[in-house]
């Protein structure tokens, strides 16, 4: 939101009340109160009829700041409009010099000026300046031709500085000049809005902020005032979170100790998923030939999902299977899961009124009021349709009670979908929590209570969510996936930067619709697709209104689905690898390349290529003509399916047939490649190869190969010195050493 006509003037009606100088503060425990005057105090005759900001600084754990900035403490926030933090046990030290104070966690501080007429605010890590706040930054804005007011800061930005993340936004991927509002939206990938809104920003210089509101913080980076990324909400109070992890992996890892690490999805859900697609009609005989025509074709598919109309239309959602098209739905699951598949089906939050559940809900008081106490319903989407209110623990054990049926069925895992479009006015929670937090907040809700039924139904480690929106702390309840793109190489694109800018928020596990949900791709589109999906931490092939088995397009993209289908398969003793670090840390397994080679500037704007994981590069191709240009860092890289040799860093340009990609293999790595193509589940350490990059003189490598549950059981370490590689490995398993680059002596330590 914007406040100011250029620099130095504000909008009509706007008043400023601008932080100016430190007036006083005090020491309560492990916290700092500053208050800050807004205008120059000359004697004691000015301390009245003064406006005043309290500034509070604290630390949830060390690397962390928080700063709370008040105006009138009598509109305290609600503890629902906040997001949940984990406390940790941080190392706090307050100094007071005759013209700062000094508030420290670690080797983050915050240095406030106490000199007259000089407000301001610096925060440091160790000796690295990461950013400040100071004159015409901080303040309460008042509105008087709107009746607002909104608290306002502005972090300093430093020249070349960029900023990421802000949740999955499909906008250039670079934050810096644009205005982003976090506020979950169901509008698709081609637009401002998102399905999945963060109010946290990830540095290039390495820190992060989160802003301590889960309702309508207004951002503007470099836009508004273009030496500043400024962050607003309405009210009297802002908070935000200064995190310093060392570098932008270190700086995920610390928000995810903070927000809630990823759980560690199963193994099954690496391999391939196919769908029903969103509005096809399908019964078991349609449902049945996709599986068995994936198996001809020798195809390996792990999940099968059926989409909204399992079940009857305008019952949605009744939960209950069409008996028209499915009489006895749990013996077809049966019959599919002998077929070797897992099963997923569709669902959401939403119960239309011809749903049987409808008059349930009322009744009981599960579905969320209106004011008056009557039941909010729209016809949005499903005619008379209402909310399920999870913030009433009886309507979440109302609602998982009737997924628990699907289960005991046979249903496997639920693609949670929706979730974005929460109204806001005149409406009550069961709690009484603030609704405009709870626009975005629902879905963290909603989401949770799925992840945990399944957690308790099938086992902690075998609970997997397809869901699609999400709010902070919600990474914690995988998988996540893209929503409703395009069949075309710029959707495609956008995608992609989605998934880069979600990434920046800690979510290890995304994944998107293959060949694009809307329209229906051409045969070259769905084999690169196809590429790209399959080179995602997860994979699905989805769509709207035609069905998305690879035999409709041509011959061809069963060879190339397949291809890619046994290369991911083969991998999985490294993603899996990758998958186990993210659940432990938070780093996600595709990685923006900023993210992984900070200090290369280069990597800093790129968006069309990506990390998976810290040893293999991939970059999809774009175009029809199978051109592709993309940036390799510092090293000599190994292209894994050609064998190709290049020495970084520069730009490179290739063209490639459906069968290959640019998927390089980074200097100086053990990549771990399993026997199997067929499935993603399998014994990792049996017949593991462990294969050499690119090793440069005095380089060192190490990996820890999991078992399906992530525990590891092998691992293993190489180092170069000279012509000679030593190599060693111990655990439990079988394992064999190659090379992919030059000859040298491989010596086992």
């Amino acid at each position: 939101m914007r406040f100011t006509n250029g620099y130095w003037l504000m909008r009509e009606g706007v008043t400023p009340l601008y932080a100016v100088e430190y007036s006083d503060h005090e020491i309560r425990g492990d916290h700092l109160v500053v208050y800050a005057a807004c205008k120059h105090i000359d004697g004691l005759g000015d301390t009245t009829n003064r406006n005043v900001l309290t500034i509070q600084f604290s630390s949830p754990m060390n690397q962390v700041i928080h700063t709370e900035i008040t105006h009138f403490a009598g509109s305290t926030a609600k503890k629902s409009e906040r997001p949940e933090v984990t406390m940790g046990y941080p190392e706090i030290e307050i100094i007071e010099e005759e013209d700062t104070l000094i508030y420290r966690t670690g080797n983050l501080r915050a240095v406030i000026s106490k000199r007259p007429d000089d407000w301001r605010v610096d925060y440091y890590d160790g000796e690295q300046y990461l950013t400040f706040t100071g004159y015409r930054n901080m303040a309460c804005m008042q509105d008087a031709i709107n009746h607002r007011v909104d608290m306002v800061e502005q972090l300093g930005l430093d020249i070349g500085e960029k900023i990421y993340g802000l949740g999955e936004r499909f906008t250039p991927f670079v934050k810096n000049g644009q205005n982003v509002e976090n506020w979950n939206e169901d509008g698709g990938t081609s637009s401002e809005q998102a399905y999945k809104s963060l109010p946290f920003y990830l540095s290039s210089k390495g820190y992060g902020v989160l802003v301590d509101n889960l309702g309508d913080v207004s951002f503007e980076i470099a836009s508004e005032k273009v030496e500043f990324t400024q962050f607003s909400v309405p009210g009297e109070t802002l908070g935000y979170y200064v995190l310093a992890g060392g570098d932008p992996k270190g700086t995920v890892s610390l928000y995810c100790d903070m927000t809630g690490k990823p759980a560690l999805p199963p193994a099954w859900t690496f391999g391939l998923w196919l769908t029903t697609s969103f509005t096809t009609n399908y019964n078991e005989e349609t449902t049945a030939s996709f599986i068995e025509g994936m198996k001809e074709r020798d195809i390996p598919l792990r999940v099968f999902h059926f989409d909204c109309f399992w079940m009857r239309p305008y019952r949605l959602c009744d939960f209950v299977w069409n008996p028209e098209t499915f009489p006895d739905p749990e013996a077809m699951l049966q019959r599919h899961h002998e077929r070797g598949v897992k099963i997923c089906v569709w669902i959401n939050s939403y119960i239309g009124q011809r749903s049987y559940l409808f008059k349930e809900g009322m009744e009981s008081g599960y579905l969320l009021k209106r004011e008056d106490s009557s039941i909010w319903q729209t016809d949005l989407w499903q005619g008379g349709m209402a909310l399920v209110d999870f913030t009433n623990p009886a309507a979440v054990e109302w609602y998982c009670g009737k997924l628990r049926t699907l289960l005991k069925m046979g249903v496997d895992c639920f693609k949670t979908d929706f979730g974005e479009r929460i109204p806001v006015t005149g409406v009550r929670w069961y709690d009484d929590s603030d609704p405009v937090s709870m626009h975005n907040r629902y879905t963290y809700l909603y989401n949770q209570a799925v992840f945990r039924l399944l957690e308790e139904e099938r086992g902690e480690g075998e609970a997997a969510l397809f869901a699609r929106s999400t709010a902070v702390g919600g990474q914690k309840y995988p998988v996540h996936w893209g929503g409703d793109c395009l069949a075309s190489y710029p959707s495609m694109a956008e995608t992609l930067r989605g998934g880069l800018s979600l990434a920046c928020g800690g979510y290890g596990f995304w994944s998107h619709d293959i060949s694009g949900f809307e329209q229906t791709a051409t045969p070259d589109l769905y084999k690169r697709w196809c590429q790209f999906g399959l080179l995602s931490s997860h994979s699905r092939l989805h769509g709207s209104s035609s069905y998305r088995v690879p035999w409709l397009f041509d011959e061809e993209s069963c060879v190339i689905l397949k291809e890619f289908v046994n290369l991911k398969c083969s991998l999985m003793p490294y993603l899996y690898e990758k998958a186990v670090e993210s659940h432990e840390t938070g780093v996600p397994m595709m990685r923006p390349m900023f993210m992984e080679y900070p200090a290369d500037l280069t990597c800093q704007t790129l968006d069309l290529q990506y990390m998976l994981g810290d040893s293999l590069l991939v970059a999809p191709i774009f175009r029809e003509s199978g051109e592709v240009e993309y940036y390799l860092p510092e090293g000599t890289w190994i292209n894994y399916l050609t064998g190709e040799r290049i020495t970084g860093p520069g730009w490179v340009k290739g063209c490639f047939d459906y069968h290959a990609l640019p998927l390089m293999v980074a200097p100086n790595r053990i990549l771990a490649v399993g026997s199997c193509t067929e499935l993603p589940d399998y014994a990792y350490n049996e017949d593991v190869t462990l294969c050499l990059s690119a090793f440069e003189d005095g380089a060192s490598a190490c990996v820890d190969i999991p078992d399906e549950k992530g525990n590891t059981c092998i691992t293993a370490k190489a180092r170069r010195e000279g012509d000679t590689i030593y190599v060693s490995a111990s655990g439990e398993g079988s394992w064999s050493w190659k090379q992919l680059d030059e000859e040298l002596t491989i010596i086992t330590a």
